[in-house]
């Protein structure tokens, strides 16, 4: 015997009912908020979770007083009530309480077709959901026929051992001891945990009395909805189908009318003027009371209309952003709210192009989602051969082992970015997010081939140079031939939005960009300045890097003057385009970083063509190729190290500035240019380039007879200049942490290699999260803390910002936020995201105080 305990069993939902969606789920609260709005919604009673819970543990509540919540003799369907509607829960189960006795009652008062088909769905419900057996077994028995009503009915019998249940109180206790069992089940935890749901998330349970939507004069069922779940715009949507009960009109499809009058068919308008005129009334009233779009579900029965359920229409993020402006713009909702509604991730399907989430995916092989959007292109496997296939207007996937500098200009050929290696702060990711590319990066299950030209996927499929694949930067996923894409938008909402945001934010955003185009994207981004300008990229292409090699081989320091003063003017032209783009906002420029040796060729070929370039035996080539080499040269001859080393560099450098800031700003507006010098551990580095670099200030001003101003600051990338933050404060102007080297050297991991293992360490609890994606805010972010406190404690005037690619993150924002930072800076295309993300911070921030 089952053991029945004494609960309260039940709320009888009104609108002074004690409901929340805390403790009887998102539907049972949605439906009180339509009894209140005056909405003809059938009598519903809602068990709480608690309730369901122990109906899973075997403890049943009084069933006969929930029956007694209802008419005598009801018909009732019963339906999930989750916390949040999308974590989904068990499937509507109808017409409980349907047996012999009320089957020949309304075969009397709605005719035997109509009759037998409730009983039909009913048994066949009951025994897929409730009994557990097969579906198939009732495949030939969809017609409403009293022979299939038998046949159904002695399958069952069959099947269970005993006769199908007739008592509607019987009825109604198996159905939610199913429900409640198959919430807590393993497989129905797992599926709700993967949509964000708590591993503990509750079920409520409704049981409403059935509208039949079948029988005399006009009945039926349907769903409406007012915008499109694509674009967010006004427009009536929905489907009618007659003689049907809950969703049928968009399961089925057959037999189904539009709901607008339509030159295509029927009309549920033409057919029902009364119940289509009151829907859309309702539709106004959920709009402006319930202060969201909603799809309501109806049924008509005889003529008579109720409305069963309302939930918030399912939207792309492109919609979602349009619905929250125009509601804001009606006033119905607060600007702020607005903002608060469109999570900052989902900007990037309206910044990039996006694979169709309905589209068939052959997925070959899985990275890491380096860069967002998506890309179709024949495969090529360099830089040169992508060049090549811009230049014939070919869309290209550049696959690589890995991307290297020289590779630069073949990822701004490509449409899109394939690495067997590499994480979150590789070359490759970091040059895509600039540049705006999809990119996938440290792609398992694949093996690149460069001398065969073969891209090998581990399932034994093999691709060559010009087959065709699509990039999924949003997933990692690499699918194979051409996958329907969306394009991006960016209206009217999308500008209206940000500018919302930028009224709310309470912290600075700029971007990085190294080249005119980026700053260009970054301007229209709305940026409030350029925050890293890495110099290095501006050497790469092919007349500047013959002058470049052309300096490494010099011996003496007049030979390397003299092959600067050939980059001298291609620099100053780079910059005068950087200050006039930008318009007067400021521009952080970081001198030289990298090591030499990444501007020489590493394969013979290469060396023999450089050698006959510079007329020199290919012996003299390799040496100083040998001589360049390091064995770890991220930490060796780069940066500051290489400014003071060879001081030629950052003299042409400094001057290509100040050059190029008089000459925009007789053009535009006044330019103050911000001068980074590069990974800096020592006070003394930061004196011996500042003395440098004020003196060509002096000798710029002497030679042009014009005043101007600069600010020079470090990049604070050593854990060293973190704790002497306070000694190289007194010589800068501002402090800019780049978050990617601090990462690698504070933790020793190579953010270019840690991808091949990250994934490990982040499963096994090593690392919360991959430190080169999501800033560590305990051991990292404890040195930005003390760098932070100990700067200012110098300077209280300093600057403070981030300029690493963890700039575009919520956390490292909400970080920077509360250790009092100025600006975050990141890639071009992850501005709009972080300005969004900062406004939904203040405002998060603002109403946890007021409450």
């Amino acid at each position: 015997m089952q053991k029945v305990v004494t609960l309260k069993p039940y709320a009888l939902i009104t609108p002074t009912a004690s409901i929340t969606a805390a403790t009887h789920g998102g539907r049972a609260k949605c439906l009180q908020r339509l009894i209140r709005l005056g909405l003809p919604v059938p009598t519903t009673v809602s068990l709480s979770f608690d309730t369901v819970h122990q109906i899973a543990a075997g403890h049943l509540p009084d069933i006969g007083s929930v029956l007694n919540a209802f008419d005598p003799d009801p018909l009732l369907s019963v339906r999930p009530s989750s916390e949040d509607p999308d974590w989904g829960g068990p499937g509507a189960i109808l017409n409980v309480g349907m047996n012999d006795a009320r089957h020949a009652a309304m075969v009397k008062t709605h005719g035997a077709a109509a009759a037998t088909a409730l009983f039909l769905r009913f048994i066949q419900s009951y025994a897929v959901h409730v009994a557990r057996l097969d579906p198939d077994m009732f495949d030939d028995l969809s017609d409403p026929t009293e022979a299939a009503l038998r046949q159904a009915l002695e399958d069952y019998e069959d099947e269970t051992g005993e006769p199908f249940p007739q008592d509607p109180g019987r009825q109604l206790a198996e159905v939610l001891r199913s429900m409640a069992r198959a919430w807590e089940g393993t497989t129905a935890r797992l599926l709700r945990q993967a949509k964000g749901a708590p591993a503990d998330a509750g079920l409520g349970l409704v049981v409403q009395k059935m509208a039949l939507g079948v029988g005399g004069d006009e009945s039926g069922s349907g769903v409406i909805q007012f915008v499109d779940p694509a674009t967010g715009e006004a427009q009536i949507t929905g489907r009618y189908l007659s003689q049907s009960q809950g969703r049928d009109a968009l399961a089925k499809g057959k037999g189904a009318i539009y709901l607008t009058k339509d030159p295509r068919g029927a009309s549920l308008e033409e057919l029902s003027a009364p119940s289509f005129e009151k829907l859309i009334e309702y539709g106004g009233v959920c709009r402006e009371r319930l202060r969201e779009e909603m799809q309501i579900e109806f049924t008509i029965e005889a003529g008579e209309l109720a409305v069963l359920d309302a939930v918030r229409v399912q939207r792309s993020s492109r919609a979602s952003l349009a619905i929250a402006v125009k509601l804001a713009e009606d006033e119905v909702i607060p600007r702020e709210e607005a903002v608060l509604r469109v999570p900052p991730g989902a900007l990037n399907e309206l910044l990039h192009p996006q694979v169709d989430r309905l589209a068939k995916r052959d997925v070959l092989a899985r990275g890491i989602a380096a860069s967002p959007g998506a890309a179709v292109g024949k495969i090529v496997f360099s830089a040169a051969a992508a060049q090549a296939s811009a230049a014939r207007g070919e869309p290209c996937i550049l696959v690589r082992r890995e991307t290297h500098p020289e590779d630069i200009r073949g990822m701004h050929s490509a449409a899109g970015v394939l690495t067997e290696r590499g994480g979150q702060t590789s070359h490759a990711a970091v040059i895509a997010r600039g540049i705006g590319t999809p990119c996938v990066v440290g792609t398992q299950g694949i093996s690149i081939r460069h001398s065969t030209k073969r891209l090998k996927i581990d399932d034994g499929r093999s691709f060559s140079e010009g087959d065709e694949i699509t990039l999924d930067g949003a997933t990692g996923e690499v699918l194979a031939g051409t996958v329907p894409m969306l394009e991006p938008s960016l209206g009217d909402a999308f500008q209206k939005l940000l500018t919302w945001a930028d009224a709310a934010r309470d912290i600075g955003v700029r971007a990085n960009a190294d080249t005119p185009a980026e700053a260009r994207m970054a301007h229209m981004f709305a940026a409030q300045g350029i925050g890293l300008c890495r110099t290095e990229h501006m050497f790469y292409e092919d007349d500047r890097l013959t002058v470049m090699r052309e300096m490494i081989f010099a011996d003496a320091a007049e030979d390397r003057q003299a092959t600067l003063d050939q980059l001298l003017p291609m620099q100053r032209n780079d910059f005068v385009e950087l200050f006039e783009i930008m318009a007067g906002k400021p521009v952080t420029i970081r001198l030289f970083d990298p090591p030499l040796h990444e501007f020489l060729p590493s394969e013979r070929a290469d060396m023999r063509q450089l050698a006959e370039s510079l007329d020199l035996p290919i012996a003299e080539v390799t040496a100083r190729v040998d001589q360049l080499s390091e064995f770890n040269p991220m930490l060796g001859m780069r940066g500051v190290r290489l400014g003071i080393t060879i001081p030629e560099i950052y003299d042409m450098q400094a001057r290509a500035i100040f050059e190029a800031a008089i000459e925009a700003s007789t053009r535009g507006e006044a330019v103050v240019p911000e001068i980074m010098i590069p990974l800096v551990s020592a006070k003394r580095e930061v004196e011996i380039v500042k003395t440098r670099i004020d003196a060509v200030a002096a000798a710029v001003r002497v030679e042009t007879g014009t005043q101007f101003t600069y600010r020079l600051g470090v990049m604070v990338e050593t854990p060293r200049a973190c704790l002497r933050a306070d000694e190289i404060a007194a010589h800068s102007a501002f402090l800019s942490f780049g978050t990617n080297d601090l990462t690698q050297m504070t933790y020793g991991l190579s953010r270019d290699d840690a991808g091949r293992f990250m994934s490990n360490y982040v499963n096994q609890g090593v690392y919360q999260e991959d430190p080169f994606h999501i800033l560590d805010q305990d051991g990292v972010g404890e040195l930005l803390t003390i760098a932070a406190e100990r700067g200012r404690n110098t300077d209280s005037r300093i600057t403070l910002s981030i300029c690493g690619e963890h700039g575009g993150n919520i956390e490292s924002i909400e970080f920077c936020r509360r250790a009092g930072f100025d600006y975050v800076s990141c890639s071009p295309f992850r501005v709009p995201v972080a300005r969004l993300a900062a406004a939904h911070l203040a405002i998060q921030q603002g109403k946890a105080a007021k409450s």
